[in-house]
């Protein structure tokens, strides 16, 4: 383990916040894993596992080994007349993999195209988009469990995944994800209900859409919803969407008729976050160097030398005055360092 000291992290956050981290090392292998394990318990050092930085708001110094994934390979472990099954390093980048399945016309994660991470880090957050969630095509994962001290193999029940959520949010810093095995489909049944992707297949008079038409709709969707983190410090949508009782729903409904909502069962419906940020007039609002993104009211940006803790002091007006509104609390998508 090459260990090094004091290192910055501003290029490994798509926020770009300016911090250090205390230590820092670059994880390779299984091995690597385990020397760094046996450090940070020696050393009576805290450990942060850090893929693409693409979740995550610092707001103070990283007082902590990080160990930045760099555990890579996409390979085949199985295939039948139906299914294909890959074991994918933690390291992997998460959009290059979706590419490389589209491409083998391999179905099940096209609908994620283009979200920013690494493999290891979705199943941490259950990522989803248009209709899909990750949780769909996990087979096991394999982790290294740093209460035991001993590699375990996870599989899709022990996950315990839910919206945004999973065992490794529940139970934080304890298992470090090496890699992730994946089950797609060879003649997969396309997810184009989603409105904007219809809209996009519309457009482009697409009727028998391929795994690669889905996978580019979702790519301009997001281009053109989404600011650029190499551009615009953001890490996406940065609160869940709420999930409500029917009965509350139904109360906001008499004064909000066109509120965006659908059902996710015959007693909860689950409220567009999006529109609830924009009817409380955040859309586009700027204070100092942070930001609402004028183009999508999830996601907040830092417009140029702005701090986590900056960031996350306007995330909490956001949650407030959607409180006061709406009496909805909203939930931070993105982790709190």
């Amino acid at each position: 383990m090459t260990l090094k000291q004091n290192i910055p992290l501003k290029a490994f956050n798509s926020f770009a916040c300016d911090i250090n981290a205390k230590y820092f090392t670059t994880i390779q292998s299984n091995q690597d894993i385990e020397v760094a394990f046996d450090w940070f318990k020696q050393n009576n050092t805290p450990y942060l596992v850090l893929g693409s930085g693409s979740n995550i708001l610092f707001t103070k110094e990283v007082e902590a080994l990080v160990l930045k994934m760099e555990i890579k390979g996409i390979q085949k472990t199985n295939e039948t007349a139906s299914a294909v099954y890959l074991s994918v390093g933690a390291g992997e980048n998460w959009h290059h993999f979706v590419s490389y399945c589209v491409q083998k016309g391999w179905g099940g994660i096209e609908n994620l195209s283009l979200i920013p991470g690494t493999v290891g880090a979705a199943p941490i957050q259950n990522i989803g988009a248009y209709g899909v969630e990750v949780k769909e095509t996990i087979e096991k994962i394999t982790a290294f469990d740093t209460h035991t001290g001993e590699w375990v193999t996870l599989n899709k029940l022990d996950c315990d995944f839910g919206y945004r959520n999973s065992l490794f949010k529940k139970e934080k810093n304890r298992y470090i994800i090496s890699k992730v095995d994946f089950c797609l489909q060879k003649q997969p049944k396309l997810r184009t209900d989603y409105g904007a992707i219809r809209e996009v297949l519309h457009q482009k008079e697409i009727q028998n859409p391929s795994l690669e038409d889905i996978s580019n709709a979702v790519v301009l969707i997001r281009t053109q919803k989404l600011p650029d983190p190499k551009k615009l410090g953001n890490a996406g949508s940065f609160f869940k969407n709420p999930t409500i009782s029917k009965s509350q729903f139904e109360t906001l409904k008499i004064k909000n008729d066109d509120i965006m909502a659908f059902p996710i069962s015959d007693t909860e419906y689950k409220l567009a976050a999006g529109w609830l940020i924009e009817h409380c007039g955040w859309k586009g609002v700027k204070k100092g160097h942070i930001g609402c993104f004028e183009k999508q009211a999830l996601v907040i940006v830092n417009y140029g030398n702005g701090t986590g803790k900056e960031i996350l002091a306007f995330s909490e007006e956001i949650i407030q005055s959607v409180f006061q509104k709406f009496g909805v609390l909203l939930e931070k998508e993105v982790n709190v360092y």
